[in-house]
């Protein structure tokens, strides 16, 4: 039986010393501890050997795609046929390839397997002209080239540039600002109305360059750079400015960060289009869907395009949001719906409502069109186009679907008026100071006869209770008087027997009269007072 083994450097052909042996495939690693051990069981009989990388690289594509190569075909004619012995193959479908078109007998078993790995465990000894670094270097170059061509990597496609041009263009505009304040701020002093007239930053700069002094706004023209009513407007506040005069080194001062302003963003809009031709050469779908600053911001945060495009939709969805998504986690809160994606396009120009849906049906439609332009042949953007105008339409349905009519058939939709943004100004509310229940100050006329009769029907009531009071009352005070009445008597009684006792008649008389007098008024004075405490109650 012979053996067909592929390797980094050439063919080899190993020719079955010792069939008895392969019979036991648990104890045949047993055979391939040593290379005296290995040469007993199998023998070199030929070996094709490649030219350089390109020739191997042709091969071992040809049989991952269960092809046989020219030379190949060559060895297997030459050696395996004028054998007639079976031939044992690593790959099945490779073997019924050969089977097929040379009509050789091919062998594929586990036993195989366990053979091959024996032969490659001893390859140095059983190869003998190949030296263990020329071996490495072959299998160290073919494995680079193998993987480009898997990956169909192409060396135009170097995306490191539009990290290093998005990382530029955000440091040129964080160094643009810092520049036009201190350029503003600086002149102001100087001319302080002439910030208020012109807000293009640009625009500011040139007409400080072209005139430096607020004296020479007078005879200087400013018509290439502003309009006619704007020139005017600021010509008039030259003459009447409230600013202060500064020397002429200061104007020099200040006309030299006004030219490193206007140089900065020439080369930005310079650095702006360079990108754009960069995103339309290395990933034409994704700028399509979500733009150039957007794409190249996705391509810088993952590393590289190959980096991106192993990430999963939702990742791509919420990428750049990471400090916010692990907020979320820690505090079991709702993560964050877009990251980096939420700057699109198509997220800008939804409804609030719907961005999350929108941008979860973008992030999926750009984790393919990443695919699509880092692994695929094509670089046209036929993709990106056909999947944009479905995010549109499905887009439009969603919008379309809130101003439906709820009346009538449902089908006819709304006019929606034009969305005009008023400034609101919001004042104090002093109602929410006070806990007490407020009242409305004027109340309908019914509600206020109501209230009259519920409180007529109070008072009423009071009246009965106190009227039932005065009755129990004055019983009670009657009774009071009878029983002092009682007593009065009795004492006047024994008063006269005393007296008779005595023998003065005239004089108890006249003492007893006031008494009585006195007894009988005091309880008239408890009625009154009584009377006085539930009138005042």
């Amino acid at each position: 039986m012979l053996v067909l083994f592929e390797t980094s450097v050439g063919y080899a052909i190993f020719k079955v010393l010792n069939e008895k042996k392969l019979q036991e495939v648990d104890s045949l690693w047993k055979e391939f501890e040593t290379p005296e051990k290995a040469n007993k069981i199998v023998k070199l009989k030929h070996f094709e050997k490649f030219q350089d990388t390109a020739e191997a690289l042709a091969a071992f594509t040809a049989l991952m795609e269960g092809k046989i190569n020219k030379q190949l075909k060559k060895v297997l004619k030459k050696i395996v046929k004028e054998a007639h012995e079976p031939l044992a193959v690593a790959d099945a479908k490779l073997g019924g390839v050969i089977k097929e078109k040379l009509n050789l007998s091919c062998i594929h078993s586990p036993l195989v397997n366990e053979l091959m790995r024996g032969i490659r465990s001893q390859m140095d000894g059983l190869i003998p002209g190949v030296e263990p670094r020329e071996m490495a270097a072959m299998c160290l170059g073919l494995a680079h080239s193998l993987s480009r061509y898997r990956l169909k990597f192409s060396a135009d496609k170097v995306d490191t540039m539009i990290v290093q041009a998005i990382s530029l263009l955000d440091d040129l505009d964080k160094e643009l600002n810092n520049y036009i304040m201190r350029c503003r701020e600086w002149y102001g002093w100087h001319f302080p109305e002439l910030g208020k007239i012109i807000s293009d930053n640009l625009t500011y700069c040139k007409c400080l360059q072209k005139v430096g002094d607020r004296k020479n706004y007078a005879s200087a023209t400013l018509s290439e750079l502003l309009p006619e009513e704007v020139e005017a407007e600021v010509k008039a506040a030259a003459e009447i400015s409230m600013g202060t005069e500064v020397s002429e080194e200061d104007i020099c001062n200040i006309l030299h960060l006004c030219t490193q302003v206007i140089e900065i963003s020439e080369y930005r809009t310079q650095l702006y289009e360079y990108l754009q031709n960069r995103m339309m050469a290395i990933a034409p779908n994704v700028t399509v869907m979500v733009g150039e600053l957007v794409g190249a911001r996705l391509i810088a945060h993952a590393g590289s395009l190959l980096n991106l495009a192993k990430h999963a939709a939702s990742t791509v969805q919420i990428l750049g949001a990471e400090k916010a998504l692990f907020r979320a986690l820690k505090s079991r809160r709702d993560t964050p719906k877009y990251g980096l994606i939420y700057h699109a396009s198509l997220v800008g120009q939804t409804s609030p409502k719907h961005k999350g849906k929108i941008s979860r049906m973008l992030a999926a439609k750009t984790a393919l069109a990443i695919r699509y332009d880092a692994f695929g042949e094509d670089s046209s953007s036929a993709m990106g186009v056909e999947n944009r105008a479905k995010l549109e339409a499905r887009l439009r349905t969603l919008e379309d679907r809130g101003i439906r009519k709820i009346s009538g058939t449902g089908k006819a939709l709304a006019k929606a008026e034009k969305y005009e943004h008023k400034s609101e100004v919001k004042t104090y509310d002093p109602s929410g100071d006070s806990t007490l229940p407020t009242y409305s100050k004027k109340r309908k006329i019914e509600q206020v006869d109501k209230e009259d009769e519920v409180v007529e029907k109070k008072a009423k009531k009071a009246k009965v209770k106190i009227k039932v009071e005065e009755e129990e009352e004055v019983v009670e005070v009657e009774e009071d008087v009878v029983e002092v009445v009682e007593e009065q008597e009795t004492s006047v009684k024994k008063k006269k027997k005393k007296d008779k006792k005595k023998h003065i008649k005239e004089e108890p008389l006249s003492e007893e009269e006031p008494c009585t007098s006195t007894a009988i008024a005091s309880p008239e004075k408890k009625k009154k007072k009584k009377k006085k405490r539930v009138n005042e109650d």
